[in-house]
């Protein structure tokens, strides 16, 4: 086992994936002499040369329309948008084309792209440099969605987006760049766990916790706080966000008989809406209370002063647990 940075564990499954297939290659602006803004692709040009890890002008439609072109040409690019909010220049290029070739095709074409998006905030950025997007996408049919919350699951899971045959979006929680934690780097791919599952981090009995990407760690959090006041949460990490893996949600949930999802985006048409939909369908009979969804205000981005208001935090979500449970009343539910 390797103790490493989240960053340096998504460094690490993209020089594996260069060194397994010669038609791998990375694009991206500022990816290559300088490893990018985070250092994510750090030291991979100087290793597997400027002809696969490629330095592209400042133009997301562009870098997404020669990367549909290599994929066509069998190659399995993987693009960088270097921030979030970058990736609406590209979202023609992502929902028209890219999503819907293999179908267009009758499945004669596929398009192997992995699209790497540094997402969400709390790192104290300027407009644009900390949205998040995936709702768009998880929307779209043809993308498969992804965001890995572990070093281990970084390292994993963007060695599978890339060997997908699939074009996979692949949410990155930038303000977990730095967070360590042990990554077995000799385990074959065969043996892990698939992108598409969900993950049990905590078991509970009272509480089902769901959350993906930056906000998997303040659940834990949660977990712990509400322990010592007597409440079992079962937080589960989504890790794949499209498709859903239902059943072990819905499992949980038949267990626990509550619902609380959490995530960054806004509310309204978010993630968290689909979850909650689709479990009420699966597990009406079993629900003790209406889900709740903890997540963030129905407003842009604030700027860096004012974020630490709009990101869902441990109060806010202990809130949320707390109107699951029937702690509170509807009134001080609806003012949180």
């Amino acid at each position: 086992m390797t103790v490493m940075t989240l960053a340096g564990a998504i460094n690490a499954g993209l020089r594996a994936a260069l060194a397994a297939d010669p038609k791998t290659m990375l694009m991206g602006e500022d990816i290559g002499a300088l490893g990018g803004v985070y250092r994510v692709t750090d030291g991979l040009q100087a290793e597997f040369g400027p002809r696969r890890v490629m330095d592209t002008p400042l133009a997301e439609s562009g870098i997404l329309g020669t990367a549909v072109g290599l994929g066509y040409r069998g190659y399995r690019p993987v693009v960088e948008i270097q921030f979030d909010g970058f990736i609406f220049p590209a979202f023609d290029q992502i929902v028209s084309q890219v999503s819907r070739t293999h179908a267009r095709t009758n499945g004669v074409v596929s398009l192997p792209i992995t699209i790497r998006v540094p997402f969400g905030g709390g790192i104290g950025s300027a407009e644009h440099h900390s949205e998040s997007p995936e709702a768009y996408f998880a929307h779209t049919p043809g993308l498969r969605v992804v965001s890995p919350s572990t070093p281990q699951d970084a390292f994993t899971m963007i060695q599978q987006a890339i060997a997908s045959n699939d074009p996979v979006l692949f949410f990155e929680p930038k303000r977990r760049y730095h967070v360590k934690g042990e990554v077995d780097v000799d385990r074959p791919l065969a043996d892990a766990a698939p992108m598409g599952g969900a993950n049990v981090v905590v078991t509970g009995s009272d509480v089902t916790l769901l959350a993906y990407g930056p906000l998997v760690a303040t659940a834990m959090d949660a977990a712990t706080a509400a322990r010592a006041e007597g409440i079992s949460i079962e937080v589960i990490d989504l890790r794949s966000l499209a498709p859903l893996d239902l059943d072990t949600l819905a499992a949980s949930v038949q267990k626990t008989g509550r619902l609380v999802v959490t995530h960054e985006a806004p509310g309204f048409g978010g993630l968290g809406a689909e979850i909650v939909a689709s479990l009420t369908e699966r597990c009406f009979e079993y629900l003790e209370h209406a889900p709740v969804r903890v997540t963030g205000f129905d407003v842009p981005y604030p700027p860096a002063k004012l974020e630490r208001h709009y990101l869902p935090d441990l109060d806010r979500i202990m809130d949320g647990v707390d109107r699951a449970l029937g702690r509170v009343g509807a009134e001080a539910g609806a003012a949180s």
